[in-house]
């Protein structure tokens, strides 16, 4: 098994890297977040790892902190949650929303990763219920999320869809999906919007 992999960033593509270590190339798949940090920190990058066998394939996951590792292994022990779907779930949230929304029972907030159906984000929030900690919860700072708050755009934006009645979870999706966080508030609150419709 290997734990963790330290070296430096050899490719980088938005669902996989390679990463060099005493001349070995490891490919890893990584989340879309995970790629976006990765693409500004590139050198003397440690990543935890977990190593998926299946029959005719052995591959690597990348995480840059031991929680999302340990909440990613917690994920796949649910039925009908394989790697992608674990992987898709840490894409969108941080593992703080992710193990706020298993405790809590949020039901919309489990199915917005891609391939998480209903079905199965009740029975991730039933599974999982009792073997996450709500310290965890509380405690589990976001590795990878820009500080909305501190942007005068986003800060507004964030209170106007509040004061609309979409919850902060929702939103802070929805303002991390946008690319540009200069944009004028009132683009930023017209692109959640159609993104809050779907």
């Amino acid at each position: 098994m290997i734990s963790f992999i330290k070296g430096n960033i050899e490719i980088l593509k938005e669902n996989f890297l390679i990463i060099e270590n005493n001349g070995i190339g490891y490919k890893i798949n990584i989340s879309g977040k995970l790629y976006t940090y990765l693409n500004k920190n590139r050198e003397n990058v440690k990543l935890y790892t977990f190593m998926n066998v299946k029959e005719g394939d052995i591959s690597l996951f990348g995480f840059l902190t031991l929680e999302e590792l340990q909440l990613f292994e917690k994920l796949i022990t649910v039925s009908g949650v394989g790697p992608k779907g674990a992987i898709a779930l840490l894409n969108i949230m941080s593992p703080q929303e992710i193990i706020s929304a298993i405790i809590t029972s949020d039901i919309k907030v489990l199915s917005s990763g891609q391939g998480i159906g209903k079905k199965i984000a009740q029975r991730i929030a039933l599974e999982l219920k009792d073997k996450v900690d709500i310290i965890d919860a509380i405690n589990t700072e976001p590795q990878i999320t820009e500080n909305i708050e501190e942007n005068d755009n986003t800060k507004e934006t964030l209170d106007a869809l509040i004061s609309l009645g979409f919850t902060k979870l929702e939103i802070l999706k929805a303002i991390n999906s946008i690319e540009d966080k200069n944009l004028p508030v009132d683009k930023m609150i017209g692109l959640c919007l159609k993104k809050l419709s779907k």
